[in-house]
């Protein structure tokens, strides 16, 4: 009976819907590899319920249940889980920048007992500000929101930054240290009134999605995230890598570890399927016009 350890932060994860319970995605195919729940494997699903110090106890807690195997998502679950334990295999999904965040040595060869699938491309920064300025060609100063807790948020960032001096746009950093630190951000937010809001997805970010989501087409401002359930919730655009191509990756990850495979042998994965989604109702209710050729290349129109 193999047992496989889940840790997520607890909040609009997609590895983790609600507390206990496995993703039905990496469940199903992790199946069709021969592991069947009650069978063969069981799991043991730990959350941080979006609190971010509870991450290294409930990463503790797998490590005392005698896992075969730990997948997390995200920097900051897989960083608690490397920090519980050096020797448990680690698969992760979501870290945007794995090497330069120390989980892993390099793509090729990850080093110690961390590997799995990274989220960002290389290019990820100048395609959101490029996406915005297709929607707002007179662009001149964007508002981002992250979290400098997650390092990964931290190096896309720095990338924004580098990328706006090439297009000649001011930016506004408007950072989420807190679960309760809400309220100031989404003032600030109005009172800036930048041209444009970028929102960086991250364990602090994504309790408050629905808050963020409500409040970008009230001020009347398009607005891009690299997660879809964004654009879902009311965001204007969002571009990123298909989660949903990529858990079944993961279970193809946890196959090989459980059959003998070691980490630092498997290389860490770079997303391959990217999506452009558009909410249509926003756009209208902040009358904003979506370009033609913009919706053509659009894999989602949310209507």
């Amino acid at each position: 009976m193999w047992r496989i350890g889940i840790l997520t932060p607890g909040t609009n994860t997609q590895l983790a819907s609600r507390a206990n319970v496995p993703s039905p995605v990496l469940v199903e195919a992790l199946r069709g590899l021969g592991y069947v729940q009650g069978k063969n494997v069981t799991y043991l699903v730990k959350t941080a319920g979006g609190s971010m110090e509870r991450l290294p106890a409930a990463a503790a807690e797998l490590v005392a249940s005698d896992v075969d195997v730990i997948v997390t998502q995200g920097s900051e679950a897989t960083r608690a889980a490397k920090q519980a334990t050096p020797s448990i295999p680690i698969v992760f999904l979501g870290p945007s920048y794995p090497v330069e965040e120390g989980l892993v040595a390099s793509f090729a060869h990850p080093g110690g007992n961390a590997t799995g699938i990274t989220l960002a491309q290389s290019d990820l920064a100048s395609k959101l500000l490029q996406l915005l300025r297709d929607v707002v060609p007179a662009l001149k100063d964007v508002a981002v929101i992250w979290s400098p807790d997650n390092p990964g948020s931290t190096f896309v960032f720095r990338d924004l930054e580098r990328a706006s001096v090439a297009l000649r746009l001011k930016m506004q950093s408007l950072t989420i240290r807190s679960a309760d630190a809400s309220d100031p951000v989404l003032a600030a937010i109005a009172s800036l009134r930048s041209d444009a809001l970028i929102v960086l997805p991250a364990a602090l970010v994504n309790a408050h999605m629905q808050r963020l989501c409500d409040l970008a087409p009230k001020l009347g401002i398009p607005s891009i995230s690299p997660l879809k359930q964004y654009a879902e919730q009311g965001l204007l655009l969002s571009y990123g890598a298909d989660i949903r191509d990529l858990e079944p990756r993961v279970a193809v990850y946890v196959d090989r570890i459980l059959k003998g495979a070691k980490p630092t042998d498997l290389p860490v994965e770079r997303p391959t399927k990217f999506e452009l989604v558009i909410n249509l109702k926003t756009a209208k209710a902040i009358g904003i016009a979506v370009p033609q050729s913009l919706r053509l290349r659009a894999d989602e129109l949310i209507q």
